[in-house]
């Protein structure tokens, strides 16, 4: 049994302006219902087979000034593009922000309503994960994360040390998993998170026992009588695993 992640979930006060900014940002396309559903462009797909979607969902809270601990890094593949994609970013109502970076050849934007992410310069690493790099979890002990995540997931888990953790679908497709030390620990709910999804014939109710022994922690949410399992890792960070549809 393992679960896979199939859409990083957004909350957001207009998830349908906050959805068609990702949408423009990543080069995707909007699926608009009661969420805005961003993914590769072409008929919908869902779960999309390689890449990691974004699920931008209505909440009546705005974000607080606290730093997210989860953010996306978006690829690029020269410094020309890096440039061009930041300014184009900007167009469409990204703002520059100030996480304590210092000077870094990456570039810290936030959303429209402030989610941050960054903008890498070309990494070889990224060249084929598509406008995603990577899925980033701030966190205190990178190892602590590394094994759980390992467990709970099918994806391979290609780097461990006492600063950060990195895993990536078996397949060798689509974004990054990475786990950075940070210092502090969450002190807000998280505004961007990751959903799971089992694979056909596999039982969810199974998986989420198995992600309890694990040392994930059951989350109240207010969610009430939902189809998919609101849990926390062992650091605390919100995730869901969904129902099959």
């Amino acid at each position: 049994m393992a679960l896979r992640p199939v859409q990083v979930n957004i909350k957001a006060l207009d998830h349908s302006a906050v959805g068609r900014f990702w949408a423009e940002a990543l080069g995707w396309s909007v699926f608009s219902g009661v969420t805005t559903y961003v993914a590769p462009v072409g008929d919908f797909v869902w779960p999309d087979p390689v890449a990691v979607c974004v699920d931008v969902v209505p909440v009546p809270e705005p974000k607080t000034t606290t730093k997210n601990r989860v953010h996306l890094d978006l690829a690029t593949t020269s410094a020309a593009h890096q440039a061009e994609l930041v300014a184009r970013l900007m167009d469409l109502g990204a703002m520059p922000a100030d996480v304590g970076q210092g000077e870094v050849p990456w570039t810290v934007l936030a959303d429209p309503e402030g989610n941050e992410f960054c903008v890498l310069e070309p990494r070889e690493v990224y060249r084929d994960t598509g406008p995603i790099a990577a899925v980033v979890v701030d966190c205190v002990d990178p190892r602590v994360m590394a094994r759980f995540w390992d467990e709970a997931m099918d994806w391979t888990l290609h780097e461990v040390t006492d600063d950060h953790a990195v895993l990536r679908s078996a397949k060798g497709v689509g974004p990054y998993l990475e786990f950075l030390r940070k210092p502090g620990v969450k002190t807000v709910p998280d505004r961007v998170h990751l959903d799971l999804l089992p694979y056909p014939g596999d039982d969810k109710a199974a998986e989420v026992a198995r992600l309890r022994a694990l040392g994930a922690t059951d989350l109240d949410l207010g969610q009430g009588d939902v189809p998919w399992t609101c849990l926390a890792d062992p650091e605390g960070h919100e995730f869901c695993v969904l129902a099959l549809s």
